[in-house]
């Protein structure tokens, strides 16, 4: 068995990977990108692109996007989540900063957050609804 528990796929979910998101694209294959986010159990998916970047640009609240995060050595495992935008805010420098220190650690994670215009950041947080995960690490 290779199902995982709501806990299960919540708790992955907020361990630190690289997330691919996935935007649909009017006339095209959806947009896929890595990108870098946060979540906590039972809270939304928080994170962080571009405001002209062509993700930011298809990014509006009440769109659906999707969200993967995986494993990548063994056991092998996956959380996908689906989803509407609830909400598309400037981005703090403090909401920066925690996010790079998530992915880069503290000195690195100040450098680069010191490094980037602020202004030029949106937030974006998504709502997971629909679930799908995978661990191949259980046994039946």
């Amino acid at each position: 068995m290779t199902r995982m528990s709501q806990s299960e796929k919540e708790r992955f979910l907020s361990d630190l990977h690289i997330g691919v998101l996935a935007i649909n694209e009017e006339g095209s294959g959806p947009l896929t990108t890595p990108l870098w986010y946060d979540y906590s159990p039972g809270g939304e998916v928080l994170f962080i692109v571009a405001a002209a970047s062509k993700k930011g640009n298809l990014l509006k609240v009440g769109g659906r996007i999707s969200i993967v995060a995986q494993q990548e050595t063994l056991p092998y495992s996956y959380v996908s989540v689906e989803g509407p935008v609830v909400d598309i805010e400037a981005t703090s420098y403090e909401q920066l900063l925690a996010m790079a220190q998530r992915y880069l650690g503290d000195t690195q994670g100040k450098q680069y957050a010191d490094a980037s215009d602020i202004g030029a950041q949106i937030a974006v947080r998504m709502s997971p609804e629909r679930w799908l995960a995978v661990d191949y690490g259980k046994t039946a």
